[in-house]
């Protein structure tokens, strides 16, 4: 599917997990950075049940300095992203591929990596009592073999900054 370097140069990719989270995020954009915590701490409440985090910066460093890759170093260094991988998609290529809308736009990915859930973590970025709960949802139905009851919901957040 893809594979995308981290902040320290480690390639990640999707797979070799029962469920795959891959999350299109920003350092600058409100959307991304209220809906951030929850998105950590659902990694981390997942973490013990095979499903992979993989959090991706597609947006244009050059215009947007902000998401370049040592401002995305310098949020993993201060322990930002917990245990979830930080990867820059400098040429676009993977938000491009899955058509990836804004800042988050969140992908769940079977172990087929066939897409069960696409759209936003939860209801709504200002209020974390929702606790991601679209996410949890489709994260659950996955684990369970189940189809997720949302399947898509609309991503809601800051475009995309294409070259």
């Amino acid at each position: 599917m893809f594979s995308l370097p981290d902040t320290e140069g480690k390639l990640h990719s999707p797979g070799d997990a029962t469920a795959t989270v891959v999350v299109f995020t920003a350092n600058h954009c409100p959307y991304a950075l209220g809906w951030h915590d929850r998105i950590i701490d659902a990694a981390r409440d997942y973490a013990g049940k095979d499903v992979k985090f993989l959090a991706i910066s597609p947006n244009d460093a050059e215009r947007y300095p902000a998401d370049a890759p040592l401002a995305n170093a310098e949020r993993v260094a201060k322990g930002e992203f917990g245990d979830v991988p930080y990867l820059y998609d400098e040429d676009q290529s993977v938000a491009r591929s899955l058509d990836a809308k804004t800042t988050p736009d969140i992908f769940v990915f079977d172990n087929e990596l066939e897409l069960r859930y696409r759209g936003a973590p939860d209801a709504d970025y200002k209020d974390p009592v929702q606790n991601a709960a679209w996410l949890r949802g489709a994260l659950d139905a996955v684990l369970a073999g189940k189809q997720p009851d949302p399947s898509e919901t609309e991503p809601v957040g800051c475009s995309i900054k294409w070259k």
